[in-house]
């Protein structure tokens, strides 16, 4: 593959504007969502959406594959979908012998939705696909395309007939978020435009674009104190009694990597400690375990304790 002409931080913001602009058109009111959303997809990373059928996943994940100017593949979990289903499989061509039908994992932006729904074993090879961006059938390996999204859903409320995430797998999330309810008048119009089935989904980047920005983060500079901050925190979820279980070396680096593709898409070369801040909570909290009383927030509050303690307060 060629090499891929790195972006200034001024011209970076302004792709990364059009392109959130593009999804903003469809996805209203959440720009945080969106925000965060396209920021894991120029960092390289996968989105976890934990919330309730019919705010909007879907339409978030069409969006996003348009604005970046790629493809769109979704698969619907269940408890009967095996590996081949999402991967692909080998088929007899009468002419050619076997060949290989990519399944819809080979698509930038993928959407699998209720992940929690299919097997472990069919969670598997998703995990393949996810860390290691490619996929082998039959011992033979397919790279998938750059870019490559895994934006996956899960309902926070209904358990039955699911299998809870391994965190092997929840660790490869680069960031977990929730859409939420619309407000009242951003529902307004959605009903009035006749529903999210209706929506244009605009293209803003060309797939060249995208990944140029993606290459680009690499770049942006972070301080060592900068890096002192992250790494505060990163040691505080391992040492707090607050905390069962700390935050591992790959949650870390995903954090690291995440503030660089947020600093970049803000227009700057270097990382703020308020990037750090602002990141935390949502590439942390589904990496931990807490003593919490049960709420489903403990993570995200045992979490702004811990930056309450190293002096930051959000």
């Amino acid at each position: 593959m060629a090499e891929v002409e790195p972006v200034a931080p001024e011209d970076a913001a302004e792709l990364f504007s059009r392109a959130r602009a593009a999804v903003e058109s469809v996805i209203r009111g959440k720009p945080r969502v969106v925000e965060l959303a396209l920021v894991a997809v120029i960092a390289g990373g996968h989105v976890l959406i934990e919330d309730v059928p019919g705010v909007g996943k879907t339409t978030l994940a069409r969006s996003l594959a348009a604005a970046i100017g790629g493809s769109l593949g979704r698969v619907q979990f269940t408890s009967d979908l095996l590996p081949g289903d999402i991967t692909g499989v080998n088929v007899l061509d009468p002419t050619d012998g076997f060949r290989f039908r990519p399944g819809p994992v080979f698509a930038n932006v993928v959407l699998a939705d209720e992940i929690n729904r299919a097997t472990p074993k069919t969670q598997s090879a998703m995990l393949e696909a996810m860390n290691e961006r490619r996929v082998t059938i039959d011992g033979t390996s397919h790279t998938l395309p750059d870019p490559f999204t895994v934006l996956a859903t899960q309902n926070p409320v209904d358990f039955h007939g699911t299998f809870p995430l391994p965190d092997s797998q929840l660790d490869r999330f680069l960031v977990r978020l929730s859409m939420g309810y619309p407000e009242r008048e951003h529902e307004r119009d959605i009903l009035r435009m006749g529903g999210l089935r209706r929506a244009i989904f605009p293209q803003a980047l060309t797939l060249d674009e995208t990944r140029r920005l993606s290459r680009s983060t690499a770049s942006v500079q972070v301080h060592e104190e900068v890096e002192n901050y992250l790494l505060d925190i990163v040691e505080g979820t391992r040492t707090d009694a607050r905390f069962l279980r700390g935050v591992s070396t790959r949650g870390a680096e995903a954090l690291y990597r995440v503030t660089q593709a947020l600093a970049l898409a803000r227009g700057r070369s270097f990382v703020v400690p308020e990037d750090v801040r602002e990141l935390a909570i949502p590439v942390l909290a589904h990496r931990v375990l807490v003593r919490s009383d049960g709420e489903r927030d403990g993570a995200a509050r045992a979490l702004r304790g811990l930056l309450r303690d190293l002096g930051v307060s959000i």
